[in-house]
């Protein structure tokens, strides 16, 4: 492909790179799959903005996230049957 001079642009060789960080990127990949695979439907809840301050406070105030925080509430009053 040229460009407007015609000079063509030489793109060299990957330079090598890390072992552990090629590793490491391609874990996030694998948990983002991961994690794909376990939360496919999505859930629309309306609240109050007074509920979602309270949830998100919630939610800070144990390190965790507030879509964490939601899953582990509903999983205890919605156990899977058999469980």
């Amino acid at each position: 492909m040229s460009g407007k001079g015609g000079k063509r642009v030489a793109i060299g060789a990957r330079p090598p790179t890390d072992p552990n960080t090629e590793a490491w990127i391609r874990q996030g990949d694998a948990n983002a799959v991961q994690k794909g695979e376990l939360y496919t439907a999505r859930l629309t809840l309306d609240v109050t903005p007074a509920m979602r301050a309270r949830i998100k406070v919630s939610a800070f105030t144990r390190n965790t996230t507030v879509a964490e925080l939601l899953r582990a509430l509903l999983e205890r009053e919605f156990p899977e049957e058999g469980a």
